[in-house]
């Protein structure tokens, strides 16, 4: 019996291992491509996922606050740094297949999994990609303690496929985007060509993940004749427990769909709430 997609979404996020949660991804990415090119696409399928993916023993989680400070000017602060960024990656490639999986019963174009399906494979690359770098500096992926905070966005937009590509591509993913050329700055300035060479693929690539949070989020307001900025402004208030604070890459950030009028007015909010 053919397998369908989310019975291949369900087998990556019930992988423990990261190399192997990875190598399975791409694997599943293979078989859904392959089928769109001979015409013939896997079938969606209704396996569901789980409530949370299977996880290493290692790295051990932490609270936000109980997290180590890092001091990215010694090496050791550079180890960390790129050991924070596999750990937002490996929880990104279960976050984009549980949004294959979670969602498959809404009525979506095969183009949504054409996306979900890409962008878990370009994060399984980069988790990959930043796993040989921490391995050629002495370390790996496991060594240091890690966020655990990470998939409590899939948990809080479980019920509401709007709500998820608001929080996850278009306020965490975003973020990447505001962030990444300064870690880019802090390895070249230390002579690290090869996690710059990793970290500029990872940038290049997110834009593209942002912009299909984007791209869908219209879509589904299209569909429901919803005004897109007022309603992601409210669906972040409602789900998103962080604030939204500047700098912003607005250059990159319009390039994958998001304008000002969305994120400027939360950050406003954010500011006089902590001001």
């Amino acid at each position: 019996m053919n397998r369908t997609l989310t019975d291949l979404a369900v087998e990556v996020l019930s992988t423990a291992d990261g190399r192997l949660k990875t190598a399975r991804s791409h694997a599943a990415a293979k078989a859904w491509r392959d089928s769109r090119a001979a015409g013939a696409p896997l079938e969606i399928g209704d396996t569901p996922p789980p409530d949370r993916p299977a996880r290493p023993d290692r790295p051990e989680l932490l609270a936000p606050r109980e997290m180590p400070k890092r001091r990215p000017g010694s090496e050791h602060g550079r180890i960390a740094l790129i050991h924070a960024v596999a750990h937002i990656e490996l929880n990104a490639v279960d976050l984009h297949w549980d949004a294959v999986a979670r969602f498959a019963a809404t009525p979506l174009p095969l183009g949504y999994f054409d996306d979900w399906v890409q962008a878990a494979d370009e994060e399984s690359k980069h988790f990959n990609l930043l796993c040989d770098r921490l391995e050629a500096l002495g370390s790996h992926y496991g060594a240091l303690p890690a966020h655990e905070g990470m998939w409590r966005a899939a948990e809080d937009t479980a019920a509401d496929l709007m709500a998820r590509l608001a929080v996850v591509p278009m306020v965490l993913e975003a973020r990447g985007l505001d962030v990444t050329p300064g870690m880019i700055e802090i390895f070249r300035k230390a002579g690290d060509t090869d996690t710059v060479a990793a970290l500029e693929v990872i940038y290049a690539e997110e834009v593209h993940h942002v912009s299909y949070g984007s791209k869908w989020f219209h879509f589904l307001c299209g569909r429901h004749d919803l005004d897109p900025a007022p309603l992601f402004r409210d669906l972040v208030r409602r789900h998103f427990h962080g604030g939204l604070k500047p700098p912003f890459n607005e250059e990159k950030r319009a390039e994958a769909g998001i304008p000002p009028d969305f994120y400027w007015p939360l950050a406003e909010e954010t500011a006089r709430r902590e001001g």
